[in-house]
């Protein structure tokens, strides 16, 4: 079986890689040229340089193909058009170009919870939650979701909805660990805030279970940890395994979206755009970002592995290998 991975270089789509070549697969990376190949340089794998917006390139390289694993998009753009052209007419574009490819047997398409949108009263999101995106990246994977959904008699398609994911690699979830390891605990707001935050192994467990599985044809799942926590949970194991004590720094919610606003603002002077902007601080004030797995583990039988403190703990070690951690 030959497999196609976009965002093959980044976080998730590199434990992936490496997870498709471990169950036996040929691999076949799409990247764009200026991509990162850290992750991926030493690996058995078939590299094709290109973009998302390249339909005759696209309907060449695929055509050999059996799974492709979307996973490339975009988290953050200087303008709100980026998202939507990085996620929705990306994603539309590639279902274009193989629509036609007779030897496709699944597009698994990479999404995220932040597509379906937060918590309602305190109620995990699951597969039938109505849609309510809070922020532009999400409306833009909402988006794509649909453009999946439009080709729905003519390509095999799974859907996957992650939820926070953390692991090696990671430098979205870093900045916490950062954070406690030098004594403070950022939090928001002065209430518990929960989230279903889970290991970059499970989750790509998760993703192949829902790709390879043919009860999931043309399906939604969630994946994610099979419990939420507060954040002031995930502080406390951090702490211990760091072996560090640490001051909890509570910022009032009405002070984050000003100060995530004004580093999107600083970040036009930079050559990347911020993760942390005014779109993020929508996302940070929210109460919870949590989902119910109950039908990845019914239908998948998927079921997390990796507890809180060991993922947390093979993470900090990591961290510390590369020297990102003293």
């Amino acid at each position: 079986m030959k497999a196609l991975v976009t965002g093959a270089t980044g976080f998730i789509g590199s434990h992936l890689v490496e997870k498709l070549l471990e169950n036996g697969f040929s691999v076949k990376c799409y990247v764009r040229k200026s991509a990162n190949m850290r992750w991926i340089k030493d690996l058995t794998v078939e590299i094709v340089y290109g973009d998302l917006y390249d339909l005759d390139l696209l309907k060449v390289i695929t055509k050999d193909v059996h799974y492709i694993y979307h996973v490339a998009g975009v988290i953050a753009s200087k303008q709100k058009d980026g998202y939507f052209l990085g996620n929705q007419i990306a994603t539309r574009n590639f279902l274009e170009a193989v629509k036609d490819n007779p030897n496709l047997k699944r597009f698994i398409f990479i999404g995220s919870q932040s597509a379906v949108g937060p918590s309602i009263n305190g109620v995990p999101v699951d597969e039938e939650t109505p849609y309510h995106p809070i922020t532009t990246y999400g409306k833009s994977k909402m988006e794509a979701e649909k453009e999946v959904f439009k080709f729905i008699d003519v390509i095999p398609y799974t859907i996957v909805r992650l939820s926070v994911i953390y692991g090696s690699r990671d430098t979205a979830t870093f900045d916490f660990f950062k954070a406690v390891n030098i004594g403070i605990i950022p939090l928001v707001g002065f209430k518990k805030k929960y989230v279903n935050i889970l290991h970059a192994r499970d989750a790509v467990e998760g993703i192949i279970l829902a790709g390879e599985n043919a009860q999931a044809l043309n399906k939604i799942y969630q994946i994610g940890s099979e419990q939420s926590y507060s954040w002031d949970e995930l502080s406390s194991v951090t702490m211990n395994v760091l072996h560090r004590k640490a001051v909890k720094i509570r910022i009032p919610e009405f002070l984050v979206m000003p100060m995530a606003g004004m580093n999107g603002c600083l970040s036009v002077f930079n050559k990347k755009p911020s993760v942390l902007n005014w779109e993020k601080g929508k996302d940070m004030i929210a109460d919870a970002w949590t989902c119910d797995i109950s039908k990845a583990k019914k239908e998948l039988d998927f079921v997390p592995k990796i507890s809180l403190e060991e993922g947390i703990k093979e993470t900090i070690e990591w961290y510390k290998k590369q020297g990102w951690l003293k």
